[in-house]
């Protein structure tokens, strides 16, 4: 199990530096390259450059605060029931 371990352990490295280096390149370098370069086609919209951060982050919330509703609602029976 020690090397299916590393191999996904490289893997979301791998996927995380990707991302990373795609976005920074994409929100830093791109605004100074000319729009009619080519560039452009493998990138979106500058405007989602911010939409997809937020909403990520809005959804990682949403699902944080039902979390945390679950537990406490099942702490909350837990201790009706002693």
């Amino acid at each position: 199990m020690e090397l299916a371990d590393k191999v996904v352990g490289f893997l979301l490295s791998a996927i995380s530096l990707t991302i990373f280096i795609y976005y920074t390149f994409w929100v830093i370098i791109l605004p100074f390259v000319e729009t009619d370069h080519f560039i452009h086609g493998y990138f979106l919209p500058q405007e989602f450059a911010i939409l997809i951060p937020v909403f990520a982050g809005v959804a990682l919330l949403c699902f944080l605060c039902v979390f945390v509703g679950y537990v406490m609602l099942k702490s909350k029976a837990k201790k009706k029931q002693t």
